[in-house]
């Protein structure tokens, strides 16, 4: 089963069946050929609704659930396990049937291409270039890409519920490699650090903890300044995970209160 002939039992369908469809019900079954297409083809999948609905641009919940239950009923989608609302995942698989009649859209479409055929044969001698489908990028698979050192991963690679763990974990270890260059320690371990192990401690921090983005930049304004304290004891998004409040709340001193603790420093190294 592939892309190629889901779409095309999808097609002959709809095609000998143009009372019952419309476009919500093709937008979400190819949106769910993407996402399988993405996570390599798994047999079940989450499906999460509110993902779903804002990828094809669906507003209302009772709309999109009312088409994925008639493709469910259509044989199309099966429901391996139901989402309780609209803010949780169904677990579904995709199914390629047979018995949908191909005749009429072959009919039309051979129809079409007669029309067509000698237009299109002048088009190709006054050099009009043919188009190419590209070859599609076969996403990793979670498994492989939770193993796989965090510098190797393309966001192409990453679900899109991810996307922003991804995003701040790539942020830090960048800056872990620089704080750690700029002492002249070895890199190694850092950069062959994995997926797995760098994003989790973000994403736990995001979904556990109640750790927003602005705090999570506080966190790196901080490491990324002149305080040199910091930058050698966190070198991991692990060491951040459980440094986090009190990198926050250093951050959030007062800019007074900070340049006088410097003033402060400055006086006593003086006297010494």
């Amino acid at each position: 089963m592939n892309g190629y002939e889901l779409s095309r039992a999808w097609f002959d369908f709809s095609f000998t069946n143009t009372c019952k469809v419309n476009p919500v019900h093709s937008a979400i079954f190819f949106f769910a050929i993407e996402r399988c297409n993405r996570l390599g083809w798994k047999k079940e999948f989450g499906f999460p609704t509110d993902l779903a609905m804002e990828a094809v641009g669906i507003k209302n919940y009772k709309t999109y659930y009312r088409a994925l239950q008639d493709l469910v009923e259509w044989g199309f989608i099966r429901w391996i396990q139901k989402s309780k609302n609209q803010y949780t995942a169904n677990i579904i698989a995709l199914v390629k049937i047979d018995d949908a009649s191909p005749q009429a859209l072959n009919k039309a479409l051979s129809g079409h291409y007669t029309k067509q055929d000698s237009q299109q044969v002048q088009s190709n001698y006054r050099g009009i270039a043919s188009i190419n489908k590209p070859i599609n990028h076969k996403p990793l698979n979670l498994e492989l890409i939770n193993q796989k050192p965090l510098l190797e991963v393309e966001k192409i690679n990453v679900e899109k519920d991810q996307e922003v763990y991804f995003k701040w974990a790539l942020k830090f270890h960048r800056l872990f490699l620089k704080n750690l260059e700029q002492k002249g320690a070895p890199l190694k371990k850092t950069k062959e650090a994995v997926f797995e192990d760098c994003v989790k401690p973000i994403r736990d921090m995001m979904e556990k903890d109640g750790v927003n983005a602005a705090q999570l930049q506080i966190a790196y304004d901080l490491l990324n300044g002149q305080d040199d304290f910091w930058k050698g004891v966190i070198l991991d998004t692990g060491k951040l995970k459980e440094k986090i409040g009190q990198l926050i709340a250093q951050g959030k001193m007062p800019m007074k209160e900070k340049d006088m603790d410097i003033r402060v420093k400055d006086k006593v190294r003086s006297y010494d």
